[in-house]
């Protein structure tokens, strides 16, 4: 089936997804999750299939870890759907209402986008993710993974499928294209009239490409040149732990620490530190003259280029600067950063304050780590992406973000003079 016929199919399918009540919809969430749960054997099969194959193909370590599912993973999703389920139902909901001067009551409710695709890498648990959300805002989803998680994305979606259907929902809601060709994905961003909106996750060269060539109107989902900014009155052991967890407790994901900056004043004292607690993870320092200077040059400890600022690794690696203080650290930010996440370790409160108003990013955190720039942290139950623009929705896009809003107008036959 070609990639326009899954999109009709889906199409055709989202009418009645739109108007099913939210008890519906949470039957075939809560039987996704029992379906996601009893067919864990099944699910590790097939991502072991995946697993042996991107290894044949040299995938790094860490990107083998994003495709990787195992109980505890199965399980979570699990968990997350059913989380979707217990979420309050966005679709009807009131958003404002006037009495116009003629009597008329104008009121604005949520309404679904429509039909949502969704271009991702090698990540299954997307799969998952965004059927949950798509179901219960009343979406249907067009879904083209990467080829690396093929066999892993279509027992998900599956399993979607057959959710539900058992509670009498069109299985094409959810759809997903197997052809994982390049040119599957063009043709989805041609696909006017067809979806609704276009929402790509992965590295920077999949967002660029379809932001510039969608014809679709695109949700632009972050790629993450994510900082940690050690200021020069941070507590250093608790920057340190939180280098350690934003850099290595997941490279290989957007919310992942990719530079580190470093207040003069304190780099002497830090940057060994910092370097000692990095080495068992054996992360590689991509160093600028003065940081190299104060770690002296090894194995795990190399001269930055220009492109170290504006890289995002997904693996051990982390780019390390020293600047002069806070403004130097939000000018670096600013130049570099994509706009996803960034932390200051700082005691000065008015230090962190200036740190959040300065830093143009989709969320800041003060003494946190970026890690938890996440939907499910953020308490939305599951999210679509991080979306790092600022029409629509910005950050975590839960529930609410896949809707859009509709006027009604009631009235006892008013017309307009």
């Amino acid at each position: 089936m070609t990639v326009r016929e899954l999109a009709e199919r889906c199409r055709g399918a989202a009418g009645m997804l739109r108007v099913a009540d939210t008890e519906q919809k949470n039957r075939a969430l809560e039987r996704y999750a029992a379906l996601l749960e009893e067919n864990e054997e099944r699910i590790l099969t097939e991502n072991q299939i995946d697993i042996e194959a991107a290894r044949a193909e040299g995938m790094t370590d860490a990107l083998i870890d994003r495709l990787l599912l195992n109980p505890k993973r199965i399980a979570g999703m699990a968990g997350s759907v059913r989380k979707v389920a217990s979420y309050t139902d966005p679709v009807g909901g009131a958003d404002g209402a006037v009495r116009h001067p003629n009597g008329m009551l104008i009121s604005k409710r949520r309404v679904p986008l429509g039909v949502v695709g969704v271009i991702y890498e090698n990540r299954p648990n997307v799969t998952a993710d965004v059927a949950s959300l798509c179901v219960k805002s009343g979406n249907a989803a067009l879904l083209r993974g990467g080829r690396g998680a093929l066999k892993s994305n279509a027992i998900l979606s599956e399993l979607a499928r057959e959710a539900l259907e058992s509670v009498g929902l069109p299985a094409d809601c959810i759809c997903l294209i197997a052809d994982t060709d390049r040119s599957s994905a063009v043709e989805m961003m041609g696909l006017a009239g067809l979806l609704d909106a276009l929402v790509p996750r992965g590295g920077k060269g999949l967002i660029k490409t379809v932001v510039e060539n969608a014809k679709v109107p695109v949700i632009e989902t972050g790629w993450g040149n994510c900082h940690v900014y050690v200021d020069d009155e941070a507590d250093l052991a608790m920057a340190e732990r939180i280098l350690v967890n934003a850099k290595c407790s997941r490279p290989s994901v957007c919310n992942a620490a990719e530079t580190l900056l470093v207040a003069r004043s304190v780099a002497d004292e830090f940057l060994p530190k910092a370097a000692k607690a990095l080495a068992p993870y054996d992360v590689r320092l991509h160093c600028c003259e003065e940081s190299l200077a104060i770690l002296g040059s090894g194995p795990n400890n190399i001269p930055a280029a220009e492109a170290d600022w504006e890289t995002e690794y997904n693996d051990y690696d982390l780019a390390v600067r020293v600047v002069g203080g806070l403004y130097e650290a939000t000018a670096h930010i600013t130049r570099y950063g994509s706009g996803h996440s960034e932390a200051i370790v700082t005691k000065n409160y008015f230090t962190a304050k200036r740190f959040a108003d300065r830093v143009d990013a989709a969320a800041v955190y003060v003494n946190v780590s970026t890690r938890f720039t996440d939907g499910e942290e953020f308490g939305l139950g599951a999210e679509l992406g991080v979306s790092t623009q600022k029409l629509h929705v910005r950050g975590p896009m839960g529930l609410a973000a896949l809707t859009s809003t509709q006027y009604v107008v009631e009235g006892e036959g008013q017309v307009r003079e």
